[in-house]
């Protein structure tokens, strides 16, 4: 926008570099450049300010497709300023010399005429096509129509406009439309989702019954190693028991021929002590055979008094001691 400076008599104007001026007195052009700055007398003169730079429109056009279908365009057009001294012919781009505002809306007007052309070129577009094969082609071929149209189009060289760059953002049919079309697409992924989920528990249940023959397998086999354990358990009780049992019948035959060793050894002693004591009887008898019978009294005395423990009494008649007497002299005599 341009800067307008008040003094008396006189305005002091001054404008951007991104902006072509042109200065106009009694209708002929006396001022055209870039970034002027310049006094004026405002009773006198017109300035006409057109940008330079670049300009973004942003377009919405709707349309029908071959079949009838209600489908929406969306985009951008970057236009600039070709030739200032066409589009000043064509468009008013005449400042407020109070202000240093357009007194119209320019910018408005070339946006108008843009919208129109990039209608023109998408309707001819999408009304050749059915709404299926437009979505499918997708954005690039509407854009190359456009562009193609603009490049044609004899509209924007009469204006002294240029467009830089087009883009096409969407391409998007009804909404009730749109939700049919998305339908199929939809239930083909539900269904693929379904069979994806039935495939899922399928394998879920392959698992879980592999997981339970697994377990199976496992309990049979521990069943089976629990009762190989259990009859080893059992042989080797059985094995304990006969060895225990074995064991005892040794140690008791053993002991039997120990005892019977023994008795053995007990008799041989015994007979042996007998065989002694018979002998020592024998010898004894035939001493004793040899004694008269004063000898023998005598013995039989000793042995007699060897088997008293305590004699409280004697008592000794004359009947008693008249036969003893008679035995002594008997004895003597015999000695003798």
């Amino acid at each position: 926008m341009a800067q307008i400076t008040r003094f008396p008599f006189l305005k002091r104007y001054r404008s951007e570099a991104s902006a072509q001026t042109r200065l106009f007195r009694g209708g002929h052009l006396v001022r055209d450049g870039r970034g002027l700055a310049f006094w004026f007398d405002p009773s006198r003169v017109s300035i006409a300010e057109i940008p330079l730079s670049d300009r973004e429109l942003t377009f919405l056009v709707k349309s029908q497709s071959a079949d009838y279908q209600d489908i929406a365009v969306q985009g951008t057009v970057l236009w600039s300023v070709a030739d200032v001294a066409r589009l000043s012919e064509r468009v008013d781009f005449s400042i407020d010399l109070r202000t240093g505002r357009h007194i119209g809306k320019p910018e408005d007007h070339v946006a108008r005429i843009l919208n129109g052309l990039v209608g023109e070129f998408a309707d001819s577009y999408v009304k050749e096509l059915g709404v299926r094969p437009l979505l499918e082609a997708g954005l690039a071929p509407l854009q190359a129509r456009i562009t193609e149209g603009f490049a044609e189009d004899p509209t924007l060289d009469q204006m002294g406009l240029t467009v830089t760059a087009i883009r096409v953002a969407a391409l998007t049919p009804d909404s009730e439309l749109a939700r049919a079309l998305k339908a199929p697409t939809f239930e083909s992924l539900q269904q693929k989702a379904d069979e994806a989920s039935f495939a899922r528990r399928a394998l879920a249940v392959d698992k879980e019954r592999a997981i339970a023959e697994n377990e199976l397998a496992n309990q049979i086999e521990l069943a089976s190693r629990r009762s190989d354990l259990i009859a080893r358990d059992d042989a080797n009780a059985r094995a304990e028991a006969e060895a225990l049992a074995e064991a005892q019948k040794i140690a008791a035959e053993g002991a039997a021929r120990a005892k019977v060793i023994a008795a053995e050894a007990e008799a041989t002693r015994i007979r042996a002590v007998e065989q002694a004591e018979a002998d020592m009887e024998r010898a004894r008898l035939a001493a004793i055979g040899t004694l008269d019978a004063a000898q023998l009294y005598a013995l039989a005395a000793r042995d007699f008094a060897q088997k008293l423990e305590k004699i409280d009494a004697l008592t000794v008649t004359p009947d008693m001691l008249s036969g003893l007497v008679r035995q002594i002299g008997q004895a003597a005599g015999a000695r003798g």
